[in-house]
């Protein structure tokens, strides 16, 4: 994983809106723009809350988000991750693999603790950060709205420093 530069916000917008049809990893229900993610991608900070990308064959096949949780000064040992990744390379390890990698660089980062906000019927990325000792912290119930349908939100979180 590197570092993402602002040449890259492009792929990472294409993954993520990749995801948003599958009504399982993201509550936008339409494509963001990048120029609507710019903002966000500014807000990283590669030695505090860094947006990092993996590469193979130097293309963006993947990224992971650390965000300061809730903004707040008390809660800045703790940081929310997202991982996303592209539709052909789902399914294959990338995502254990960025999870580990990501995992390892809390200390650098000073983060103690690590939360992640899924849906809780996306079984798939809560077995994956189960299978890091990531437990259940909290459970928002039919908080989100799509395509008529109401889906609870899962809070997952871990001690890691």
């Amino acid at each position: 994983m590197r570092n993402a530069t602002e040449k890259d916000l492009e792929d990472i917008v294409t993954i993520y809106n990749s995801t948003i049809a599958t009504r399982q990893s993201t509550a936008d229900t339409k494509e963001v723009s990048v120029e609507s993610k710019l903002e966000w991608f500014r807000e990283h900070n590669p030695e505090k809350r860094p947006l990092l990308v993996h590469e193979d064959n130097d293309k963006i096949v993947g990224w992971v988000s650390f965000q300061s949780f809730y903004g707040r000064p008390a809660y800045d040992n703790t940081a929310e991750i997202s991982i996303y990744i592209s539709p052909v390379y789902r399914g294959k390890g990338l995502g254990r693999l960025l999870l580990a990698e990501s995992l390892e660089l809390t200390t650098s980062l000073s983060i103690k603790n690590i939360v992640c906000f899924i849906f809780s019927h996306n079984l798939a990325s809560i077995k994956l950060f189960k299978s890091f000792g990531f437990e259940n912290w909290g459970k928002l119930p039919n908080v989100a709205e799509m395509d008529g349908k109401e889906y609870s939100l899962s809070i997952i979180g871990k001690r890691v420093n």
